[in-house]
């Protein structure tokens, strides 16, 4: 674990070893979550790949001086797009300069739910250094107010009611070992995420999830998706009830590659929300796909 300083708020991380190929994959975890749920995936995609993680501002071990942010946009931002610093242009923004501070030239991007709208938006405004974009159990681009504000209303509630003592309750990670999955997690996981749960900054947890599910955001990450050079995968869960196939499936066709014979998206069987722990090396294996796909091969 290290830390790097990203316009002014410490950010954690974690960087394999140089790998075999040049390009490097980065991780980005979703919403009340942390680095460590793709390490299933970084043990086996470490042989090929060198593999980045890191905690988003206000989440996991990235909680400290949150507010401390500093610097103006750099980057020529659709007039719509929210100046927040919990938007998801501000979230990709530290991306693009974590990859920077790194000296991470080419990357592919792996983004979980949250954080593979995140990634989208990192390779829209960073083409030089992102190839390509893996949304995992991510999709949306469908504005349904009132089931949106029935969601935003949730989040809060959710953000407030966080009492530390949560963490002693016990059975609690029970819960949370089988929340959003089709299967039930190994208790380990349960625990992750419970402390993840209580440990978000409040600030980072309600600004993300509420800049987030704007109707101007919700609408203009299609536009994002059909400016992309680079190619982009969707992958979703055929049992996901946070994010159903069908805007997995609606965010991907206005993309290229979505109407091309081999489509851009791929559904997981029995499988929830939480892809990367429910089916990691079926997981893997796409990905692999997915990436020799658009790998040049080695000279002889």
């Amino acid at each position: 674990m290290a830390k790097v300083n990203i316009l002014g708020v410490p950010h954690v991380y974690e960087l394999t070893a140089p790998a075999p190929q040049a390009e490097v994959l980065v991780f980005i975890h979703g919403w009340l979550l942390s680095r460590a749920y793709w390490q299933p995936m970084v043990t086996e995609l470490a042989q090929q790949y060198a593999c980045l993680t890191y905690d988003l501002r206000g989440f996991g071990a990235s909680t400290q001086a949150v507010k401390q942010r500093v610097g103006p946009s750099s980057y020529q931002l659709p007039e719509i797009a929210a100046r927040s610093p919990y938007s998801l242009a501000a979230y990709a923004e530290d991306l693009i300069c974590l990859l920077g501070q790194l000296n991470v030239g080419r990357a592919w991007l792996l983004g979980h739910s949250l954080g593979g709208s995140i990634a989208l938006w990192a390779a829209y405004l960073a083409p030089q250094h992102v190839s390509g974009v893996i949304c995992v159990n991510a999709g949306g681009g469908i504005f349904l107010k009132e089931d949106f504000e029935r969601f935003r209303a949730a989040g809060r509630q959710i953000v407030r009611f966080r009492p530390v003592w949560l963490r002693w309750l016990p059975l609690l990670d029970l819960v949370f070992a089988r929340a959003m999955v089709n299967q039930p997690l190994a208790r380990a996981w349960g625990q992750q995420r419970l402390k993840d749960f209580i440990g978000a900054h409040p600030e980072a947890a309600l600004g993300a999830l509420l800049e987030s599910t704007t109707e101007k955001e919700v609408h203009l990450l299609p536009q994002i998706v059909a400016a992309l050079e680079q190619p982009a995968y969707f992958i979703s869960g055929q049992q996901d009830q946070v994010m159903e196939s069908q805007y997995v499936n609606h965010l991907a066709s206005f993309h290229r590659l979505f109407q091309t014979p081999q489509g851009n998206v791929v559904e997981l069987a029995q499988c929830g929300h939480m892809a990367m722990l429910e089916q990691p090396l079926v997981l893997t294996k796409v990905v692999q796909e997915i990436l020799a796909r658009h790998t040049a091969p080695s000279p002889a």
